[in-house]
């Protein structure tokens, strides 16, 4: 029997909402397909903290912007994401959080550091990348704590275009973020 697009469960925030509250199992769903992952590897978690320290230490001397942790990110009933870090301006803050204090909409950054396996890693590089492109993220890094490597994704013609993938000798900047300038390598201390 050939089972068409169409005929696969579309999963909702609602739905979500009635699973087994699991310690560690965070949910995902991007168009409509649910992703679970499970509480992520001590260098994982240690790669999210620093690179969350470094946004964070250079948006409060430039007053630009706040980076957060694992916040949630409610584009729609049927997107309804985590990401592993994400920085926005207070312009674009001041419209994008709801009633909850969640994010309603793609912050100016987004940052997933990978978990190993095919699954992870589609979601991250295939259906991640899909959805901030479409959802309007000006920037996208996929962070690879075992190579020690960041590659970055920047905002071209309506797409998330790959434009460097830097290594743990080389520096981070951005045009998102000016004066900003970070070793890679201090991300995987």
């Amino acid at each position: 029997m050939n089972h068409t697009a169409s005929d696969r469960v579309r999963w909702t925030t609602t739905d979500i909402n009635l699973l087994p509250e699991n310690e560690g199992t965070h949910y995902e769903i991007i168009d409509g397909e649910l992703f679970t992952t499970r509480a992520p590897h001590w260098k994982h978690q240690r790669t999210c903290l620093n690179i969350t320290l470094e946004l964070e230490v250079w948006s409060r001397s430039s007053g630009l912007g706040q980076a957060s942790i694992t916040p949630g990110i409610l584009f729609s009933e049927t997107d309804n994401v985590i990401p592993d870090v994400v920085w926005a301006s207070h312009e674009r803050l001041a419209v994008l959080l709801d009633e909850a204090g969640h994010l309603a909409g793609a912050p100016d950054l987004v940052v997933e550091v990978l978990s190993p396996g095919v699954e992870n890693e589609r979601r991250d590089r295939e259906a991640k990348l899909k959805l901030y492109a479409s959802r309007g993220v000006k920037e996208y890094w996929i962070v690879d704590w075992r190579l020690q490597q960041v590659e970055v994704y920047r905002r071209e013609n309506a797409r998330l275009t790959l434009i460097a993938t830097l290594l743990n000798n080389d520096e981070l900047s951005s045009p998102l973020l000016p004066s900003f300038n970070c070793a890679v390598s201090r991300f995987f201390v």
